[in-house]
């Protein structure tokens, strides 16, 4: 089973799929949007975290950026109703920690923001997994939790969607457009990829 990729990013299709190349051989992995938001330029190096699913009709890699990260994603594919699609979804729409803390709080109308998950999927994700989440070692670990100012998560959210292939004047619209006080990089984001997708 492969856990890890280490080599050369050579395409991105995001938010779908990117590729590595590994000694002359490209691995296509899909990962979450908050994956491809840190990824380097082409033919830069790429390290990531694999979880290697087989099924009779494929084998398929999931990349992620910390083994906390791929942690969660296994945790979710255990829960009933969640299949790997929908873990991925959820580490789209949201950073460890942010689920973490959607968990403790039992918040039912965050979740079913999640493409794909309904609201009877959400109350059986809370139940099952309000004991095997912890806000702290989440958020100490998660690469995404706010740690700059407000203006330094809006540039940070500005920079993503440039290296997902917006204009920075046409970044720096969106962001200004969504952006509130409270709101994270990744949530940013979403928020002016729907509104792209809106338009």
């Amino acid at each position: 089973m492969i856990g890890r990729l280490q080599g050369t990013l050579i395409h991105t299709d995001p938010p779908a799929h990117l590729i590595i190349d590994v000694g002359g051989v490209g691995y296509e992995v899909e990962a979450p949007t908050s994956v491809f938001f840190e990824l380097p330029e082409l033919n830069q190096p790429l390290t990531l975290v694999i979880h290697h699913l087989v099924r009779e009709d494929a084998s398929i890699l999931y990349g992620f950026r910390s083994l906390a990260q791929r942690s969660l994603f296994r945790t979710l594919l255990k829960v009933n109703g969640i299949g790997a699609k929908s873990a991925l979804a959820i580490l789209s729409t949201m950073s460890s920690a942010e689920f973490a803390q959607v968990i403790q709080e039992q918040n039912v109308n965050a979740i079913v923001k999640v493409p794909g998950i309904g609201k009877k999927t959400a109350q059986r994700l809370i139940i099952e997994m309000k004991d095997k989440v912890d806000v702290t070692s989440m958020s100490a670990d998660d690469p995404n939790k706010p740690q700059a100012s407000r203006f330094g998560i809006q540039a940070e959210a500005e920079s993503a969607l440039q290296a997902l292939g917006f204009k920075p004047t046409e970044a720096s619209q969106m962001v200004k457009q969504v952006a509130k006080d409270d709101m994270s990089v990744e949530a940013i984001i979403r928020e002016c990829l729907q509104l792209k997708g809106a338009g």
